[in-house]
């Protein structure tokens, strides 16, 4: 696997919404809040950019390859790209010059500070995902996400009043509440795509446990395993909790006390022998799992055996 390097000094860097504004040639109606339209902006060359708040990308021409973090994704038409604050976006700059087209809703941390939705901002983990897992929308879905927008639009436009805070970030969180169901909606109707995967991490785990990586490196990690899966951590333990009912972390526990409980029967083997070649660094930690998985200890369990 190949890392990509991003010049840090050659980045357009957006920390506040009215930063974008200006560079897309939309007026700043709210400080902390915009919905952009990409067609009022000049013709430009891709280029990296940060940004400093939620970035919620509708794409509707093909604006060539973004790369974010370690995958490229040619945008099509009715795609959402969702980049929380403080990530980095690259785009490969082919030299040629295009016409933004698309909406962006762009929001600060601050706008949510202290409501609902800032409190379960973390729910949302699609901020976390790749590019290359974007979500395609139905074009039914487009238009639920456009009225959303248009929601949003119209509050910025009205009058400031006692309301307004409220009803943005209701629609804000409508808007991402229905991204979570289009998601689950993706996740089957792109059974094609995910196919497999399920498998690949049962092999990742049985090569993984029969090398030498949990002596070296200890136990695998949901991380370890994403990446290896070429997925974001995110998007990985999403697609298996939605394949098993279990979280990733969970799956590799299970996989770890059934390993554990074969090797119990293997002679002249300690409980901390099993746990340092199963990758813990602390027979206990080994031993406290085994327990709360199980409800009894390793040595209990190989009396009851």
């Amino acid at each position: 696997m190949t890392t990509r390097i991003i010049d840090m000094e050659n980045i357009r860097r957006f920390e506040t919404v009215s930063d974008y504004n200006a560079f897309n040639n939309n007026e700043t109606l709210h400080p902390l809040v915009s919905v952009v339209d990409l067609s009022k902006a000049s013709p430009r060359q891709a280029s990296n950019m940060y940004f400093g708040f939620y970035t919620i990308f509708l794409k509707e021409v093909n604006c060539g390859n973004l790369r974010y973090g370690r995958h490229t994704y040619d945008y099509q038409e009715g795609t959402l790209v969702f980049i929380a604050p403080g990530q980095v976006v690259s785009v490969d700059n082919t030299g040629e010059t295009y016409q933004p087209k698309g909406t962006a809703l762009i929001f600060h941390p601050d706008l949510i500070h202290g409501t609902p939705l800032g409190r379960h901002m973390q729910d949302y983990t699609f901020f976390g995902y790749q590019s290359n897992e974007a979500l395609h929308l139905s074009e039914r879905e487009r238009k639920i996400i456009l009225d959303c927008l248009s929601k949003i639009e119209y509050e910025l436009e009205h009058a400031i009043d006692k309301h307004s805070k409220r009803l943005i970030v209701s629609n804000i969180e409508l808007y991402l509440n229905y991204c979570i169901r289009f998601y689950d909606r993706q996740f089957i109707t792109r059974d094609n795509v995910h196919k497999g995967i399920l498998e690949k991490f049962e092999k990742l785990l049985n090569d993984y446990f029969t090398s030498d990586k949990p002596q070296t490196v200890g136990l695998p990690s949901v991380s370890y395993c994403a990446e290896e899966l070429y997925l974001s951590a995110n998007y990985f333990g999403d697609l298996i909790k939605k394949e098993t009912g279990n979280t990733a972390q969970e799956y590799i526990q299970t996989k770890v006390i059934d390993l554990a409980k074969e090797r119990m029967f293997e002679p002249g083997k300690s409980v901390s022998e099993i746990a340092y070649a199963l990758g813990f660094k602390y027979p206990q930690h080994f031993s406290r799992l085994f327990k709360q998985r199980e409800g009894y200890t390793p040595n209990e369990y190989r009396t009851m055996s």
